[in-house]
């Protein structure tokens, strides 16, 4: 019996260890599977929910559960959590099954851990003990899924246990797992791909395989054209590298930060530098085979025809984030507009309120029948309103009076007309054709304003004042006062009654902004002379309304012979430029009064001298100029109220407190003087920082509770509004919209916020009028106190310039809200009538409205140089032709 049992006890023991060298084996080729399959599957970088680790560490008593686990590990992680990466697609070699393709740290997420529970939840974006995704419901469906194949491969593995398991079946068995690991990494890039189609479209198939033959450190840039109305952020997608779960992570919290604050340019910047951005040489192969197609023809002896151009193709493709902010409605609450400022405005708008157009119609466009002819503008040659003034004397004729209805025919161009001369050789001449006028040279040719020399108008000096030229003025003015300081302390001007206006022509040399403007009277088209020269002005006159500027917000104000009465009618007009004027601003008169002793003369210098003195301005000079034989009389505005409060005689008034300065849209004149502001972050306390850092720096008056227009702190908005813009114009307008930067000179943000898109253009050799939209937040103040310019207007009505007289006109989500007012057809009409043949439109808008413009574009025979549309918002660029409807038309 002894022996027997000892026979049964070894023949026990050898079954026993049989056994356990079986069950080993076993576990190592479940272990070796695992591995395999893990190394095999799309699985973002430390995002496995269960490693093969953990069974090398688990004991042998608890080997059934061990087995359960590795298989519940083979189907999670055939299908990782689905990550709404908003940076683009899956990494093309994500897919990969070769091990040295993926990162480092995936590779040492291999080796044994002993607790991983922590990062799972980090870096999984939230899954509970199973596995279960905690994201959404589609997550949830595929964790679902994930239970399904973890219960019937651990079936399989049961019966594998109990049963007689051959070296066939293992390798069956092996078959089945890779298969199903295999659909779920196709199911997994096919629900990428959805995720990524709602963001942006994505290149799929040989796209795919030809950017990744550009190399793994290119990337196509993203420009984002969402919905904002203001701020636009360029990202970039790497094609060519697995991103870890800390960096997927790191994106989607930049994402929600980006949603919630709209415009943190900064951290874009930042993002450029981990993520990469698109070379240059990477720029000039996406867009060369475009901008071929897009050739500008100039041709100054033939009409400029460029309807033979191949079409251009339209950008597609453009994968963006979406980052582009929407006016805040806390901002509307804060910010109010002119219209608002302006009570008679409200009574005139809702004349017009009702003519909404919903749909555009097939246009017959007709040529404008009227006397003004080539040089129509309508609310300034309205004969009709003009016949039914009960008097002119304050020179009402001259100001605006708008058509009831906006008038949508053509403006026909003057015969022989030409490609305009490039600056700055245009300051010195022009095509006489394009301005076909000589009655000021007859007039003024002896003090040598303009000239005709053959086929040229020629401006040899530029005005009475300084017939020698206006350079050798300019730098007399400054001797006369050196806290001028042309360029930096004093930087935008107003030139009244302007003439040809070379004295704000000559001030580009000194770092100047001129703001000119001269009345459409008898001296025929001297503001058309101005604009045809490159040099800013308007039509506009000095009569009964204020100007359409804020108040405080001239450095400097000038007058040149301008034949404005100041001392008259109690001095309203003077107390007009007392309003725009900056606290502490200077006001630069030359004329006879101040260096004549006509008696006519010396009577205006007397009334005049008391004007000034009744207004607390101080005569800082009367300095003579010998070159030119004339004087110049520079007075200095008060910057505190001082003078105010110890006048023994109230004349002129201080203006009554409910009277808002401000108010500038078809506003009467108010014969008063407003007081200088008192509180140190009230805007005109202080001066500006001196130009150029004023043109970057937020104004001092802007405060950190103020919530801007894109809801951010009123400051920071300023300054990623200013690095959107950079962005945008460096990134898309200088090089992708087909357009001839070299032959902009005049050009229009017609729908400006803080003027970011004129700054951004700062280094090229041209100028940009802001319009600030009387029905939009009113930040015509901040674009002044950034040392640019601008002015009032409702694109309802026409803008006070001649035809022909603008390079570009940029319309950045304007024609939106505009058809909730007016019609469309009639805002593009005058778009036409201000551009000049070869010039250029942009439009960014919703795709809806930018199809409509363009449609209506195109019916005007403009040449469409390129559109982008992408997530329901576009860009359009397109350029004016020649082209003008048969005169034999009847006008509209």
């Amino acid at each position: 019996m002894p022996t027997a049992r000892a026979r049964l006890g070894r023949r026990t023991s050898s079954s026993s260890y049989s056994s356990t060298i079986t069950t080993i084996i076993f576990v190592s080729l479940c272990v070796l599977g695992v591995w395999l399959l893990t190394s095999t599957s799309v699985i973002p970088p430390k995002s496995t929910t269960r490693t093969s680790t953990e069974s090398t560490t688990s004991t042998s008593s608890s080997l059934p559960s061990t087995i359960m686990d590795a298989h519940k590990t083979i189907s999670n992680n055939g299908r990782t959590p689905v990550f709404k990466d908003t940076q683009g697609d899956l990494p093309d070699d994500a897919i990969k099954t070769d091990d040295t393709n993926r990162p480092q740290d995936t590779r040492e997420n291999d080796k044994p851990q002993t607790d991983v529970s922590s990062d799972i939840t980090k870096d999984s974006g939230g899954l509970n003990g199973n596995g279960e995704s905690l994201q959404g419901s589609e997550n949830g469906k595929l964790a679902e899924d994930d239970k399904k194949n973890g219960n019937l491969a651990a079936a399989e593995h049961s019966h594998g246990l109990h049963g007689t398991e051959s070296v066939e079946e293992q390798e069956k068995q092996k078959l089945l797992e890779t298969q199903t690991s295999e659909e779920s990494s196709i199911t997994h890039r096919q629900e990428a791909e959805q995720i990524t189609a709602g963001i942006g479209k994505t290149t799929t198939g040989k796209e795919s395989k030809d950017k990744g033959s550009l190399g793994k450190d290119k990337a196509e840039e993203d420009v984002s054209l969402d919905s904002g109305n203001d701020a636009h952020g360029v990202s970039t997608d790497n094609t060519k590298n697995i991103l870890t779960d800390q960096e997927q992570q790191k994106r989607l919290e930049q994402h929600q930060q980006q949603e919630d604050d709209q415009m943190q340019q900064q951290q874009k910047q930042s993002e450029e530098q981990t993520q990469g951005v698109m070379s240059k040489d990477q720029i000039k192969h996406d867009e060369a085979p475009i901008l071929k197609d897009v050739k500008i023809q100039h041709d100054h002896k033939a009409p400029v025809n460029l309807t033979n151009n191949l079409p251009v193709p339209k950008t597609e493709n453009h994968k963006t984030e979406t980052i582009v902010p929407k006016e805040s409605k806390e901002s509307k609450k804060s910010w109010s507009t002119q219209a608002d400022h302006s009570v008679n405005q409200k009574e005139r708008r809702t004349i017009g309120s009702n003519n909404k157009d919903s749909s555009v119609p097939e246009q017959n466009w007709q040529l404008c029948k009227v006397e003004a002819g080539a040089d129509y503008i309508p609310c300034l040659d309205n004969e009709e309103a003009i016949k039914k003034l009960k008097t002119t004397k304050h020179y009402e004729h001259r100001e605006r009076h708008c058509p009831q209805e906006p008038p949508t025919c053509l403006v026909p161009l003057p015969q022989g007309y030409k490609t305009p001369i490039e600056w700055p050789k245009s300051r010195d001449k022009i095509w006489y054709h394009n301005v076909p006028h000589t009655l000021l040279a007859e007039v003024k040719g002896h003090q040598n304003w303009v000239k005709v020399s053959g086929e040229f108008l020629t401006f040899p000096g530029g005005g009475t004042q300084f017939i020698h030229g206006a350079l050798h003025y300019i730098d007399f003015v400054q001797e006369a006062v050196p806290d001028i300081a042309w360029g930096k302390h004093t930087r935008v001007v107003l030139d009244v009654g302007c003439g040809v206006a070379s004295f704000g022509g000559y001030l580009f040399e000194r770092d100047v902004l001129a703001m000119s403007f001269a009345p459409k009277d008898e001296h025929e088209a001297q503001v058309q002379f101005a604009l045809e020269r490159g040099i800013p002005a308007i039509s506009a006159v000095m009569g009964t309304q204020r100007l359409p500027f804020p108040s405080g917000v001239f450095d400097l104000v000038h007058c040149a012979r301008c034949r404005v009465p100041w001392h008259e009618e109690g001095g309203a007009l003077l107390l007009e430029l007392n309003r725009v004027l900056r606290p502490g601003g200077y006001f630069a008169w030359s004329a006879t009064p101040v260096y004549q002793t006509l008696e006519e003369d010396v009577e205006i210098w007397k009334a005049m001298s008391n004007l000034t003195v009744s207004m607390c301005w101080e005569l800082i000079t009367i300095k003579k100029d010998k070159l030119n034989s004339v004087g110049v009389a520079i007075y200095h505005k008060p910057d505190t109220n001082d003078c105010y409060n110890q006048r023994k005689q109230n004349k002129p008034p201080m203006c009554k407190p409910d009277d808002d300065p401000n108010a500038a849209w078809y506003v009467a004149f108010h014969s008063c003087i407003h007081r200088v502001p008192t509180e140190e972050k009230e805007r005109g306390y202080r001066w500006p920082v001196e130009w150029p850092e004023r043109l970057q720096t937020p104004p001092y008056w802007l405060n950190q509770s103020q919530v801007g227009i894109y809801g951010k702190p009123a400051p920071d908005d300023f300054a990623a509004d200013l690095e959107h813009w950079k962005r945008l114009v460096s990134k898309v307008y200088m090089n992708g919209l087909g357009i001839s930067w070299s032959n902009v000179r005049n050009a229009m943000d017609m729908r400006a916020v803080y003027g970011g898109f004129a700054a951004a253009l700062r280094d090229l050799k041209l100028w940009v009028l802001n319009v600030v939209n009387v029905n939009s937040p009113d930040t015509l103040p901040i674009i002044y106190e950034r040392g640019l310019f601008g002015i009032y207007h409702d694109w309802c009505e026409s803008f006070s310039t001649y035809p022909r007289t603008y390079d570009l006109l940029h319309a950045d989500h304007l024609f939106s809200q505009l058809k909730k007012r007016c019609k469309i057809v009639a805002v593009l009409a005058e778009i036409d009538r201000i551009v000049r043949p070869g010039g250029y439109l942009i439009v960014r808008d919703d795709s809806a409205t930018t199809k409509e413009v363009e449609n209506l574009l195109k019916s005007l025979h403009w040449e469409i140089r390129k559109t982008i549309s992408h997530n329901q918002v576009g860009i359009l660029s397109a350029q004016k032709t020649l082209w003008r409807p048969s005169a034999s038309a009847a006008p509209t």
